[in-house]
């Protein structure tokens, strides 16, 4: 699998990964691939990110009982009527006149017709209700959608072992790093762990020093992180090093940073 040459297939199997629903051999084919390639180990975590921070819509609510009650006692008093009506009807002597001037058939329309009426009658209150907390609830996926990051970068900085520590991700549209700690390290009291791009053929650049917590949010611009194949973070002193100057420290954990294609 070439991910970088189907980004478009790429999420729909790390999505159907995080979901559930790819499996089988699909789904150890696919998780011997994200521990060989950064890029699908990144995809993988991202979506399974997404996944758990979703929320569930409520449940559909469904019309009352005395609702169909009330339909099926007034279909029946209908029918009922248009019984007796036919048992009263003189018989036709004549020969017939086709079915389109039945009139079983257009007393059957109209008993269709005065039954979508009831219906509409009946249930516009509840509906208009249902409508209303859909509409809210519609308004909430809209405002969550807002609220959504725009990933367009991705980086899975790896150990000297290979393994995952720390997932980087750039959110374009509200500008900001995300770093998501995906291993055990925790840094002692007097250090801080710093993040910094590796640009070519120029020296690292800092991208801020990372807080205790597992996940935080650094400000950041997209020109900081175009343009640089690779990320790093660095044990330094307490509060960080001056960007000028560089690391300072051992370099524990690296990985490249991949810009997603659109």
């Amino acid at each position: 699998m070439q991910p970088q040459r189907h980004p478009e297939l790429l999420q729909r199997l790390a999505a159907a990964y995080a979901l559930g629903t790819l499996r089988g051999g699909a789904r150890r084919r696919f998780e011997t691939i994200a521990r060989e390639q950064p890029v699908v180990r990144a995809a993988a975590i991202e979506w399974q990110t997404r996944v758990a921070s979703l929320n569930e819509l409520q449940a559909s609510a469904e019309p009352a009982p005395q609702v169909w009650t009330r339909i099926q006692n007034l279909v029946r008093a209908e029918g009922e009527r248009i019984a007796i009506e036919q048992q009263r009807a003189p018989s036709a002597t004549t020969s017939p006149r086709g079915w389109w001037h039945s009139l079983a058939l257009w007393r059957g329309a109209g008993l269709a017709g005065l039954c979508t009426v009831v219906a509409a009658l009946v249930l516009v209150p509840g509906l208009r209700g249902e409508l209303d907390r859909r509409g809210a609830e519609v308004a909430e996926l809209q405002r969550q959608l807002l609220a959504t990051p725009d990933v367009r970068y991705v980086a899975v900085l790896n150990d000297d072992q290979a393994k995952p520590a720390v997932l980087v991700t750039f959110d374009t549209r509200h500008n900001r790093l995300s770093l998501q700690r995906v291993g055990g390290y925790q840094e002692a009291a007097d250090r801080s762990l710093q993040l910094w791009a590796l640009p070519p053929g120029a020296a690292p650049r800092s991208l801020g020093v990372l807080s205790p917590e597992r996940l935080l949010q650094l400000a950041a611009s997209e020109n900081a992180v175009s343009e640089v194949p690779a990320l790093a973070i660095s044990l330094e002193p307490l509060g960080g090093v001056p960007s000028e100057r560089g690391p300072t420290g051992p370099v524990l954990f690296h990985g490249p940073l991949i810009q997603k294609q659109i």
